[in-house]
């Protein structure tokens, strides 16, 4: 399977694992309500099938719903690693105590 972040928290969400409140869109206006519905402050993170995307700019935090949809046009239409981006994911950011990627390939 080749999925989006949005598509595997969706998953491991049906699995009954817990996971923090997100949504996606591909318009700005539409990422200030979302943020406003996730409580404000949000992470916004590129939807592209690549790693990188926080080296790359795709991922970044916003204090409030304005600056949410300021973080969603800056992000639309990067180009990470040969990847336009044309939605974005608005995450309920959370404190970590460590971070774990797993990736399979067949």
């Amino acid at each position: 399977m080749d999925l989006y972040e949005h598509q595997a928290r969706e998953l491991f969400a049906d699995h009954g694992i817990v996971v923090p409140r997100a949504e996606v869109t591909g318009s700005p206006r539409q990422a200030r309500e979302i943020a406003r519905r996730l409580g404000g402050r949000v992470v916004v993170k590129a939807q592209v099938k690549t790693g990188g995307r926080g080296k790359a700019g795709g991922v970044k935090l916003a204090a409030d719903p304005a600056a949410a949809e300021l973080t969603a046009r800056q992000i639309f239409g990067m180009d990470i690693k040969g990847h336009t981006v044309g939605t974005v994911m608005l995450a309920q950011p959370v404190d970590i105590q460590a971070e774990f990627y797993v990736s399979y390939v067949l």
